[in-house]
């Protein structure tokens, strides 16, 4: 792999600042410095590689702790001065325990719902969750132990519902029988372990085929 280091800035130390991002969720997880030593080692082993400047020495992400970084893609700005790495985390990224270093809230503007980025993924992992940990009371946990054939047919029964409610003027009874057939949808796929990875991977194949035909 050839790695045009030149069109990066280095600083006076030979270091440049590399924000980890979770490429699933999009979230932020660190900000740690690498030189040209642990950018090629990143690139090499495919796991991230930072320097430690308080130690001068280079450091493995997870080597300790388990929780290492799988690279999926590295961009630089347009100033070349800064890297973004975005990664598969495997457990938490601080060592503090938190998912993200970035969980500290200095301000938080009215309104603003950090869950409507990643609720898709919690819904998913919670069904999950009640599936391998039942809760008395859970009607996730009532399908499941209903079956296959209980799960289809609430399907079946949403899919309807959302075809009425499309007939009807008020967008807000469509928005409710859509988010119903998204949750029963999850459910399926908890049920026939198909996760939200696979449905991107199939909807960017479909993607990268019509922009081939293109």
């Amino acid at each position: 792999m050839e790695v045009k280091l030149q069109d990066l800035k280095f600083d006076a130390l030979g270091l440049i600042p590399a924000v980890v991002q979770d490429w699933r969720t999009g979230a932020v997880l660190m900000l740690a410095y690498m030189n040209q030593d642990s950018l090629l080692r990143t690139l090499s082993t495919g796991e991230t590689w930072f320097f430690s400047r308080s130690r001068q020495t280079l450091w493995h992400k997870g080597e300790t702790s388990g929780h290492i970084q799988r690279v999926k893609a590295i961009t630089y700005d347009c100033d070349g001065d800064a890297l973004l790495v975005e990664v598969e985390q495997l457990g938490p990224a601080c060592h503090t325990g938190e998912q993200s270093c970035f969980h500290n809230s200095l301000h938080t503007a009215a309104g603003y719902a950090r869950a409507e980025r990643t609720i898709i993924h919690f819904l998913y992992d919670l069904v999950r969750d009640r599936r391998e940990n039942p809760v008395d009371g859970s009607y996730t946990n009532y399908l499941f132990r209903q079956g296959i054939d209980k799960i289809l047919k609430k399907l079946g029964e949403e899919s309807a519902e959302v075809i009425i409610a499309a007939k009807n003027p008020d967008a807000g009874e469509l928005i409710y029988e859509l988010a119903d057939l998204i949750y029963h949808s999850l459910v399926l796929m908890v049920e026939r372990d198909i996760t939200i990875a696979d449905l991107k991977a199939e909807l960017v194949s479909r993607h990268t085929k019509d922009e081939e035909r293109e």
